[in-house]
C-alpha cells in the first residue's frame, strides 16, 4: 500500500460512519463486451436485436483495445508476463527516472530474474502514469471522436447499459468538475471505494477502463487481474488492504467465481443478469438496490438510508 493510499484510508476511517467497498467484475457487469462478441446479449432479446450488429460492435471494441494495448502499454512485450496488479513488483523498482528510458532497447525478457523483474516494474510504473493521465495525451482528436461515437453507439444498442453503470459509480464517488485538461477527479472526501477484480489480463483490463470511461472511478491500484491467482485471492488482498471494522464489502458480478469468493469472505453478492426483464442489470441496479445487500449482512446505517 502506497503512502497516498494509507493517508486516504486513514481519513476515511477517522471521518466516522461505514465505508462501502464495491468489488466489481468487469465484463457483463460494468461493461458489455464478451456477450456482444458471442451474441448472447442480443439473443436474450428474442429477435428484437440484431445479433450481427452486436458482434460488429464488439469486434470494433476489441480492435481498439488491442491497438492501444500494443501501441502505448507495452502489451506486445509483456503479454506473457501478467501480474495480478500493477504494484505487485514494486519491491524491484528502484525509482529510476523513466523520462528518457528506452523501453525498446533495454533487452527485456521473461522476468525470471531480479533484473527483468525490475524492467517489468518500470513498465508497470509507466503504465500507471499513463493511466492516471487518461487517453487524451496519446490519442488524437480524430481517434477520440471515433471512440466517443463507438461508446454512444454501444450505449444505445445496449439500452444504456454503459452509461447506467457509470452513473452508479458516479453517484457513489462525488466526482469533481472537469479541470482545464478535460479530466475529472474523485472528491477525496467520498466515503465509497470502487475496486475492479476481473478475470481478464491486467493491461487490457486497464485499457478497457480507459476506453469505457471508468478510469475516473477506478484508480490503477484498485484494478486486479484474477486470471492467474483466482478471485478469492484477490478478495483476500482487498480485505487486507482495508482491514478495519468500518469497511464494508460487497461483490457485484455475473459469474460463479466471484459469487463463491464472496461467500467464502462472507460478503454480500449482487448477481448481474443479462436478461432484459431482470432488475439486476443496467439500467436497474442502483446504489439503493445494493444498500439492501449491505444491510442484510452488516445492518442498517445512516449511509444506507441516504442512498437514492
Amino acid at each position: 500500500m502506497n503512502d497516498n493510499t494509507s493517508q486516504k484510508l486513514g481519513t476515511l476511517v477517522s471521518d466516522g460512519g461505514p465505508v462501502n467497498v464495491y468489488v466489481w467484475d468487469m465484463d457483463e457487469t460494468l461493461i458489455l463486451l464478451r456477450s456482444l462478441l458471442n451474441g448472447t446479449y442480443a439473443e436474450s432479446f428474442s429477435g428484437s436485436k440484431d445479433v450481427k450488429r452486436g458482434v460488429e460492435i464488439g469486434r470494433m471494441w476489441e480492435k481498439h483495445i488491442l491497438k492501444i494495448c500494443d501501441d502505448f502499454f507495452f502489451y506486445e512485450q509483456i503479454e506473457e508476463c501478467n501480474e495480478p496488479f500493477l504494484d505487485s513488483l514494486r519491491q524491484y523498482d528502484d525509482g529510476k527516472d523513466l523520462s528518457l528510458y528506452d523501453f525498446k532497447q533495454d533487452d527485456f525478457s521473461t522476468p525470471t530474474d531480479d533484473l527483468n523483474k525490475r524492467k517489468l516494474a518500470y513498465r508497470h510504473r509507466a503504465v500507471a502514469h499513463k493511466y492516471e493521465k487518461g487517453l487524451c495525451p496519446f490519442i488524437d482528436s480524430e481517434s477520440m471522436n471515433m471512440l466517443d461515437e463507438l461508446y454512444n453507439v454501444t450505449d444505445e444498442f445496449t439500452e444504456r447499459w454503459l452509461s447506467s453503470a457509470r452513473a452508479f459509480l458516479e453517484q457513489c464517488s462525488c466526482v469533481k468538475e472537469e479541470s482545464s485538461d478535460g479530466t475529472s477527479a474523485i472528491d477525496q472526501s467520498s466515503q465509497d471505494i470502487h475496486i475492479l477484480v476481473t478475470s481478464g489480463a491486467l493491461i487490457p483490463s486497464l485499457v478497457k477502463c480507459l476506453l469505457f470511461r471508468l478510469d475516473t472511478f477506478l484508480r490503477h491500484e484498485n484494478v486486479y487481474s484474477s486470471i492467474d491467482v483466482g478471485k478469492l485471492q484477490c478478495f483476500k488482498w482487498i480485505k487486507e488492504r482495508f482491514n478495519h471494522p468500518k469497511f464494508r464489502f460487497c461483490a457485484i458480478g455475473d459469474g460463479w467465481e466471484e459469487c463463491a469468493a464472496a461467500q467464502a469472505m462472507q460478503w454480500p453478492f449482487v448477481k448481474i443478469d443479462l436478461q432484459p426483464d431482470s432488475s439486476h442489470r443496467f439500467p436497474g441496479v442502483t446504489p439503493k438496490t445494493v444498500s439492501y445487500y449491505f444491510a442484510a449482512v452488516y445492518g442498517n446505517s445512516d449511509a444506507d438510508s441516504s442512498k437514492e
